[in-house]
C-alpha cells in the first residue's frame, strides 16, 4: 500500500500541514523539522498524488476542454496545444465532445462542476445565454478559444477572422480572378462564419466586384457538406474561376467535387482554404490557405485559464493571434 501524507506526518511527529509546507514552501519550516520530514519522505518513498494535493490546496489541478467536433482535424491541434500547456502548468485535462448539442454541453458543465475542475477552455462555439449562465453560475473560470463574445466580458483568444478572409479573397483578386465564389459556414451555428463572410464582402466591395456577393453557399462543417455546397454553387454560377473556402476541409470537398467533373484545379478553377491543417500540404493539389496558429491558440487558452485560476484576473481580455497566407498549388493566375 502506498504511503500517504498522514503516514509521513505520523512517522515524523509533525502535522499534515507541516509536511505540505516542507514539500511546497520549505523555507517556512525550521531546519530540524524540515530535515526530519525529508528523511521520512525518503524512507517511505512518498509521492503526493493529485487527490492529496487537492485536499491541501482546495484545487483539483484539472482543466476541462469543451470542443464541438472531435472528428474535425482542426481540433486535434487545439487539443494538443491545451494538453501541452497543461503538462507544463501541472494540470490534468478532461476533454468533452459536445457535438454542438446544447443539452450535452450543459450536462458537461455540470460534470465539470461535480469534478471540481479548476478552469474550462471553451472551443470554437457560440456562447448562447444559457451557456453563459451555466458557466457563470458554476463559478469556474473559463476562456474561449477560436471564439469570442462581445455581449459578455469573457477572456478569449482567436485570430481576426474578418481580416484573414479579406486577405484570402484579395489574394484571389490579385491573381486576376473576377468571378469568385465562397463556401461558408452556416451562420446560425458558427462563430467564425459571419466575420469570414464580412471579410469576403469587404474585399469584393473595395474592388468593385459586388456582383460576386450572391455567389455563396453554406455547409455544416464537414467535407461532404462542402462537396454538396460546391455542386449547388457551380450549378448556379458555372462561370466561377475561383472559390474561397472558410475551412481546409471545405476546400478539399470543393476540389473533390470539381475533380469528379473533370474540372482541373488550379488550371480551370483556383481554390483557397482556411486553417492550414497538416493535411493541407499533403493534399493534391497542395492547398493554398490561410494559416491559423492552431496549436498556439490552444496553448495560449490554457495559459489564460491558469492566469485566471491563480490571480483571479486576466491581462488581455480579447487576444488576437496572427494569421498568414500560405501559397501552395491550388491557386493560379487567371
Amino acid at each position: 500500500m502506498k504511503p500517504t501524507i498522514r503516514d509521513v506526518a505520523k512517522m515524523a511527529g509533525v502535522s499534515i500541514s507541516t509536511v505540505s509546507r516542507v514539500m511546497n514552501a520549505p523555507d517556512t519550516v525550521i531546519e530540524s523539522k524540515r530535515r526530519r520530514v525529508l528523511d521520512v519522505i525518503e524512507e517511505l518513498q512518498y509521492q503526493p498524488n493529485s487527490f492529496a494535493r487537492g485536499l491541501i490546496y482546495k484545487k483539483s489541478f484539472t482543466l476541462g476542454l469543451l470542443i464541438p467536433d472531435i472528428e474535425n482535424i482542426y481540433y486535434s491541434g487545439i487539443i494538443r496545444g491545451v494538453q501541452d500547456a497543461c503538462i507544463k502548468l501541472g494540470y490534468s485535462l478532461m476533454i468533452c465532445n459536445t457535438d454542438r448539442d446544447k443539452d450535452r454541453l450543459l450536462s458537461y458543465i455540470d460534470a465539470f462542476h461535480e469534478k471540481q475542475v479548476d478552469g474550462i477552455v471553451f472551443a470554437s462555439d457560440i456562447i448562447f445565454p444559457e451557456y453563459y449562465e451555466k458557466l457563470a453560475g458554476s463559478r469556474i473560470p473559463f476562456v474561449l478559444v477560436s471564439s469570442h463574445s462581445y455581449e459578455y466580458d469573457i477572456p478569449s483568444v482567436e485570430i481576426d477572422d474578418k481580416a484573414a478572409a479579406y486577405d484570402a479573397v484579395k489574394y484571389l483578386i490579385g491573381l486576376g480572378h473576377t468571378d469568385i465564389g465562397m463556401i461558408g459556414f452556416n451562420h446560425a451555428n458558427s462563430i467564425a462564419g459571419p466575420p469570414r463572410f464580412e471579410g469576403f464582402v469587404q474585399a469584393l466591395t473595395e474592388c468593385g466586384m459586388e456582383h460576386n456577393m450572391e455567389k455563396v453557399k453554406y455547409a455544416n462543417h464537414r467535407f461532404e457538406h462542402a462537396y454538396e455546397a460546391a455542386g449547388e454553387l457551380f450549378a448556379e454560377h458555372p462561370g466561377i474561376t475561383a472559390v474561397f473556402c472558410v475551412a481546409d476541409e471545405f476546400a478539399m470537398g470543393t476540389i473533390s467535387y470539381l475533380n469528379d467533373r473533370n474540372i482541373s484545379v488550379p488550371e480551370q478553377v483556383s481554390v483557397i482554404g482556411f486553417d492550414n491543417l497538416r493535411v493541407a500540404s499533403m493534399y493534391i493539389p497542395k492547398l493554398t490557405t490561410i494559416a491559423q496558429p492552431i496549436y498556439e491558440l490552444g496553448y495560449r487558452a490554457a495559459e489564460k485559464v491558469h492566469e485566471l485560476v491563480t490571480t483571479g484576473s486576466i491581462d488581455i481580455l480579447r487576444e488576437k493571434m496572427a494569421h498568414r497566407l500560405i501559397v501552395r498549388d491550388s491557386c493560379r493566375e487567371k
